[in-house]
């Protein structure tokens, strides 16, 4: 496979994350940690599904216990924290300061060794914050848009928890991609216990309910977590990097499109402000490609 094709491969990802937010909307009010034991199972089950058909398939779920450590904690954390968030907030607000993370890769990234944090990356943060408070209190009004909720709070630690999870897996380059459907059912059965343990079981109660549930499953916590793991492995790193940071401003377009939010100017600005302070923060990477 050439790096063009899987870092093709790895954008696609950024794709099926755009629809994160609607979907994860549209499932309706199932209980966080039941959501994310359905929705992983369906994730692992996606990738397990190619096993009997590749030789060695299954004998690369042969890694150290730190693999799978920060694999299935990495995904289990920040998705059930996800899933807490945008049904604790309004699911614009909480998915944006959510996608604070593309920034935060390049704060994280600049304190491994042989690295540090420059004027460019602090300007970059100060954007990124900047936008976060301006969606909330919708466009520095007097008060909140609809009150400060636990899930803009919840938002953010989800932003954290995924940027210090892909800085923790580039260190990985050399475990397989098969790995990822472990990771998923791994998580799913953390989750599922979890579940037990702590909340009500509550079943969809429609058939949109389960469409999305179960798309949830096949794409963004199923392909797209394959298709980034291609492109981080095999692809071209800085490019997907880049790319990534179109992720915010494709899944407003699609609640806003949706209608599961009202348009505001300060979403718009929102957009642009964590967009632009990701890309300077970038700096750097980008100018390596130049």
């Amino acid at each position: 496979m050439g790096t063009n094709t899987a870092t093709a491969i790895g954008f696609c990802a950024v794709l099926t994350w755009a629809f994160l937010a609607l979907l994860t909307t549209l499932a309706g009010n199932i209980p966080p940690f039941e959501l994310a034991a359905i929705t992983f199972l369906i994730g692992g089950l996606t990738g397990a599904a190619t096993w009997p058909l590749r030789h060695g398939a299954i004998a690369n779920l042969k890694q150290g216990w730190h693999v799978w450590a920060l694999g299935a904690g990495g995904l289990c954390l920040y998705h059930c924290t996800y899933f807490f968030a945008l049904q604790s907030a309004p699911p614009i607000e909480a998915s944006l300061i959510a996608y604070l993370w593309p920034l935060l890769i390049i704060v994280f990234a600049a304190f491994l060794p042989d690295e540090k944090i420059k004027s460019h990356h602090m300007i970059g943060i100060a954007l990124g914050l900047i936008g976060a408070i301006l969606i909330i209190t919708n466009g520095f009004t007097v008060g909140f848009a609809s009150g400060l909720k636990l899930g803009h709070f919840l938002a953010m630690a989800c932003a954290v928890i995924w940027a210090a999870y892909s800085v923790a897996s580039q260190r990985m380059g050399n475990v397989p991609t098969d790995v990822v459907a472990g990771f998923c059912f791994i998580t799913s059965v953390v989750a599922t216990a979890l579940h037990f343990a702590l909340e009500p079981t509550v079943f969809p109660q429609t058939t949109m309910q389960w469409a999305a549930i179960v798309a949830l499953g096949l794409l963004p916590l199923g392909i797209g977590f394959f298709a980034w793991d291609i492109g981080m492995k095999r692809g071209d790193v800085m490019v997907l990097g880049a790319l990534s940071y179109a992720a915010p401003l494709l899944s407003t377009m699609i609640m806003l499109i949706a209608g599961y939010a009202a348009w505001h100017w300060s979403i718009a600005a929102v957009c642009v402000l964590i967009t632009i302070g990701a890309l300077v923060s970038a700096k750097d990477l980008l100018s390596q490609k130049t």
